[in-house]
């Protein structure tokens, strides 16, 4: 069998790049039966993802060029490419397909366009236009999906119940993390070894954005610098321009002299470990997530983390983490200063956090995502049925979870619990 990978609309930075290039590094497509794969992408894209023996790079010259080459690209050239190639099965992680190859497995790894209240934080700007066309299509795409993949379960529910469809057919295999993030564990020690001179450092990594508070966390940590606490925050991440601008009003108005917080921008991948392991707690404050990679290499850092109590924020961490409001910086500052006075819940925490981070692996995505492919094309080979067995279908809320990386000793998280602040102790 020949796989067929679409990456067209996998551009930039971020957990969707990362995927791509983790997932193909580890991947081993023989041992599920594909002798071929072919990616087709432009020439950023490919560079990015390693040579691979079975691996076929196919730069298209019409993916280097606007959105609408890429469109129309996606609508009538894609699919005689994967025909004339033989394809058995389309993989489209971007999530947004056009074109009419069958069968095709796609995923959702963007909640932002679902979530509404989300969404309007971005107001009347081109991002909320470019939300709402991506919303409309995905919804399109994960309908018409042969098999449609989730991250978490947060996401697959809130998505499935949106786009109001049964018919797809879905799986849960999250996302992993890099072997260069694991860190076990460190000394924790009383903030009265700390001084403003060698302040308590707090890393919050992630793009700058309407939904990811960088704001309030500057708001929060200036609470804690005003009650004597020495405490220092670093921003790292890409920016939303308007979001930079929200930003650097904020730290030009409570730090402009940078003595306590810094927005230190984007950092390659490759260094991004090196952030972690400078830092003494983490936090992540995010309000609509899929699910964060951020948070996951946070977790791998050996590090107690202050944790946003929205979308699936709770099932990552579970128990792992402390959890606080991130549109309320006091609430966030309460968080923290409980991590902060506490040595021993934080080294508590940072050691829950790290093992529950193992269940995040690159193999297993690889291994996970080619299982899912392979049993679709041979479904459809073979009778074009359902590529899922009748026994793991349930009807009453149209899924099906065959998600294999979940913690053995993790418990289902309180419903409720997301809209609680504190820990889950």
């Amino acid at each position: 069998m020949i796989l067929g990978i679409d990456t067209c609309h996998i551009r930039g930075v971020g957990g969707t790049v990362t995927h791509l290039v983790e997932l193909l590094r580890v991947a081993d497509p023989l041992a599920h039966g594909f002798s071929q794969v072919i990616a087709w992408g432009d020439q950023a894209i490919l560079d990015r993802i390693e040579h691979r023996p079975w691996l076929l790079k196919s730069r298209q010259p019409l993916l280097d060029k606007s959105l609408l080459h890429r469109l129309y690209w996606q609508r009538y050239r894609l699919p005689r490419l994967a025909r004339e190639a033989g394809c058995a099965v389309l993989f489209v992680p971007s999530g947004s397909f056009l074109c009419d190859f069958r069968p095709t497995v796609t995923m959702s790894q963007n909640m932002l366009p679902f979530e509404w209240r989300e969404l309007r934080r971005f107001g009347g700007s081109w991002m909320t236009v470019r939300l709402v066309v991506l919303r409309l299509v995905n919804a399109h795409s994960f309908r018409r999906a042969d098999g449609l993949i989730f991250l978490t379960r947060y996401a697959r529910d809130f998505v499935m119940r949106t786009i109001k469809t049964t018919a797809a057919k879905t799986t849960l295999i999250p996302h992993g993390i890099g072997g260069q993030f694991a860190c076990p564990g460190r000394e924790q020690m009383a903030i009265s070894q700390y001084s403003t001179d060698r302040p308590f450092r707090v890393v919050y990594v992630s793009s700058v954005s309407m939904y990811k508070h960088q704001w309030q966390a500057v708001e929060a940590v200036a609470q804690l610098r005003a009650s004597g606490v020495p405490v220092a925050l670093e921003l790292v991440g890409a920016a939303y321009p308007p979001a930079l601008k929200r930003l650097k009003r904020t730290l030009d108005r409570v730090d402009p002299s940078e003595q306590f917080a810094r927005y230190s921008g984007t950092v390659p991948y490759g260094e991004m470990h090196t952030r972690y392991r400078a830092a003494d707690l983490c936090l992540f404050a995010s309000s609509c997530e899929n699910l964060p990679n951020n948070l996951l290499e946070g977790m791998a850092s050996g590090l107690a983390i202050a944790c946003s109590n929205r979308g699936p924020m709770p099932e990552v961490l579970g128990e792992a983490g402390l959890y606080f409001d991130p549109e309320n910086p006091r609430s966030m500052a309460s968080a923290l200063k409980t991590l902060i006075d506490s040595p021993e819940l934080r080294a508590r925490m940072a050691k829950a956090s790290f093992e529950r981070s193992r269940a995040y692996s690159w193999t297993r995505c690889a291994r996970s995502t080619l299982d899912v492919l392979a049993e679709v094309a041979r479904a459809r080979a073979t009778s074009g049925a359902m590529p899922f067995h009748e026994a793991d279908w349930r009807p009453e809320h149209g899924i099906v979870d065959t998600c294999q990386t979940r913690p053995d000793n993790a418990a289902d998280v309180d419903p409720g619990a997301a809209n609680r602040t504190g820990s889950f102790n």
